[in-house]
């Protein structure tokens, strides 16, 4: 973006790699049994793939979350749209992208999210911040459950 080009729209990315196969990393986020595990404290409903009814509860938010799942490309990609405060363009969603790519034959994977669609405005960049986090400590429960078995959100909220 140049000098002269208005800022829009807020978004972000954040990435870790995950010592697993792309396929294991990738049914860890899409199962809501697993996703259970390690991130949605309060619980996941509905597998990711187009089409499903998907609900995700959190500890530190109360109350059921619908996801809208846009598409699921297994085992490297996944679009997922959820309501969110001070967004941007139509609506009142978000757009998340998960990417899993193949490192090293496959005896790791580069997990990718990327977040779209905050106001350019101090509360929109407040609202990306916080899921930004968020997203971040995903990646870290998901690599910790995955390579160890540790559920690093268990008591953290509660």
């Amino acid at each position: 973006m140049n000098a002269e080009t208005p800022l829009t729209e807020l978004s972000f990315t954040v990435s870790g790699r995950i010592a697993k196969p792309c396929a294991q990393v990738f049914e860890a986020v899409a199962d809501p049994e697993q996703l259970s595990r390690y991130f949605t404290t309060g619980g996941a409903r509905g597998r990711l793939e187009p089409g499903g009814e998907v609900t995700w509860d959190f500890a530190d938010f109360p109350g059921r979350f619908p996801v809208a799942v846009l598409e699921a490309q297994p085992p490297h990609r996944l679009v997922i749209a959820w309501e969110g405060e001070e967004t941007a363009g139509e609506g009142a969603d978000t757009r998340v992208v998960f990417e899993f790519e193949p490192l090293e034959d496959d005896a790791r994977t580069l997990v990718t999210i990327t977040e779209t669609s905050w106001q350019a405005t101090e509360a929109g960049a407040r609202a990306a911040f916080g899921n930004c986090e968020g997203w971040t400590g995903m990646l870290a429960a998901l690599k910790t459950w995955l390579e160890h078995g540790i559920n690093l959100r268990e008591g953290f909220y509660r």
